[in-house]
């Protein structure tokens, strides 16, 4: 089988379970890709984690085919959740949006380690301790 020349990798946040023709429509119409099918196979693959950020890696080729590979969930958007929180601080450092537990972070930074650059949990733990700091977050012992 002859292999398809790539012509463009696009990185792409959606709402998981509702992407729609008009919300891609700006960063994949230009690519030629059928926009209806792209949304059938995000929906599908990020139905069980509706209500997170859900980043997509899609690979577009010369024939206008194209693959789709989901990602992890938006170290914001678990944060979110743990907390919450409809969003963050509207200026972290100054003011508090809310507080999360140890036990809260810890959970969230094994939910995301597949993604980060480490295998270690406690260093886990303090990159997505910064994504909690520069949102608003306050985290108690």
């Amino acid at each position: 089988m002859a292999k398809h020349k790539i012509t463009r990798v696009v990185k792409i946040q959606l709402k998981a379970g509702e992407a729609g023709p008009a919300t891609v429509g700006k960063d994949l119409g230009p690519l030629g890709i059928n926009l209806m099918d792209f949304c059938r196979r995000y929906n599908a693959a990020t139905e069980a984690q509706r209500g997170f950020v859900v980043p997509a890696e899609v690979t577009v080729y010369e024939d206008r085919s194209f693959d789709l590979v989901t990602k992890m969930p938006t170290t914001a958007s678990l944060l979110r959740r743990a907390a919450g929180l409809d969003g963050g601080s509207p200026r972290p450092g100054h003011h508090t949006a809310a507080t999360i537990s140890r036990e809260q972070l810890r959970e969230v930074a094994r939910t995301k380690l597949p993604d980060l650059n480490t295998t270690d949990l406690d260093q886990a733990e303090k990159i997505i301790a910064g994504t909690a700091r520069s949102m608003g977050l306050q985290i108690k012992d």
